[in-house]
């Protein structure tokens, strides 16, 4: 699971980054981007660790080093986003206090490491030789630091959830369970180093599920934090393809009405190739294309009037009001006089937007069928 999970960051991490860029003042922006950084980075770190001879290499398990130092930097910037969203010179004043106490973590397990025997860490959680003293100070300095730090965040993490509404809530307390889940695994991790410490032996069943948990609860809490973020993405690409293609719908009744009248072509934004595929420019097109189309519906509506028909208001089906409008733009286009009153068409049953965008493409698709 672990390049899976590595995907997963990479992906939230860009995500997160784009949002920074667009707001590079905001302090908790900026934490949950360097938090998933450091994750990316520490679960990189040990694959590549694992894939080749690096520790060989740099030197005296300084892969190990490395990979938990990351760690401890995402817990750190974890909590300092929880601490950034409390506005208040009280946060600020504990973020810098709980930056001293993981320059002290990071520290103490750097010393532990320099002064280990050469190759001490060369082994896996499960197998290496916790009796020596570097190696569960080690491990245990850093499990302690994270259990601490998940705890907090999952706490505060659920505390917002029940503040916040959909889709925000939703994101917190997949958050919440995740970060929750991977503090637990955090302590028991912790408790086995203390057990092996001790001479004491852990069943490997029990430390294959919690590093099971460990990767789980990671992919939870990643999950969690960009939830949101996801769900609106994939709402505005669900508006971007119905606008695109409400704007090819239009076409037939576009068409046809600029023809008779080019004056109502409002000049575009942009000229760019790619402000057709932009977000802000296929919703300009749209909203541009059924100005046009209405404005040409006023213009030729006097023309569609017959002596029976009710002066107001010209109630017709889709299709009828297709064939009027070919033979309106015939006439038009044939010098014929411009009658003194206009009329309503293609009237929609709502008030709204959606309605009345769906009366338009009625009447277009009914012209291209009838073409």
């Amino acid at each position: 699971m672990a390049p899976y999970l590595l995907l997963i960051i990479s992906v939230a991490f860009a995500w997160r980054l784009y949002l920074w860029s667009r707001a590079p003042h905001d302090a908790p922006t900026r934490s949950v981007a360097l938090t998933l950084l450091a994750m990316g980075l520490s679960n990189a770190v040990a694959g590549l660790g694992r894939a080749t001879d690096l520790d060989a290499i740099i030197g005296h398990d300084m892969v190990k080093l490395v990979e938990n130092l990351l760690l401890l930097l995402a817990c750190f910037f974890l909590m300092c986003f929880y601490l950034h969203s409390s506005v208040g010179r009280a946060a600020r004043r504990r973020a810098r206090v709980e930056g001293v106490v993981v320059a002290v973590v990071a520290v103490a397990i750097t010393v532990a490491v320099l002064s280990a025997p050469h190759g001490a860490f060369s082994e896996p959680f499960r197998t290496v030789d916790m009796t020596i003293p570097q190696v569960a100070c080690f491990y245990l300095g850093a499990g302690l630091y994270m259990t601490y730090v998940i705890a907090l965040a999952g706490r505060w993490s659920a505390r917002y959830a029940r503040m916040s509404s959909r889709p925000h809530a939703t994101g917190l307390w997949v958050a919440a369970i995740g970060l929750s889940a991977l503090a637990v695994a955090c302590g028991v991790r912790a408790v086995f180093v203390a057990v092996r410490w001790g001479g004491g032996a852990v069943p490997g069943p029990l430390s294959t599920g919690a590093a099971a948990l460990v990767m789980l609860s990671s992919l939870l809490f990643v999950t969690g934090v960009t939830y949101s973020g996801v769900r609106a993405r994939v709402t505005a690409a669900r508006l971007w393809l119905r606008r695109r293609r409400d704007h090819r719908r239009l076409e037939s009744l576009w068409q046809l009405l600029i023809e008779v009248y080019p004056e109502n072509q409002l000049p575009p934004a942009s000229r760019t190739r790619w402000d057709q595929w932009r977000a802000r420019g296929v919703h300009r097109r749209y909203h541009r294309r059924i100005v046009e189309c209405r404005d040409g519906l006023v213009d030729i509506s006097p023309y569609l009037l017959s002596e029976e028909d009710e002066p107001g208001l010209l109630r017709l089906d889709p299709t009828e009001l297709a064939r009027r409008l070919r033979h309106a733009s015939a006439a038009i286009q044939h010098g014929a006089p411009v009658p003194e009153r206009a009329v309503s068409l293609a009237v929609p049953q709502g008030d709204d937007r959606d309605s009345d965008v769906g009366e338009l493409i009625a009447v277009s698709e009914a012209l291209r069928l009838t073409t």
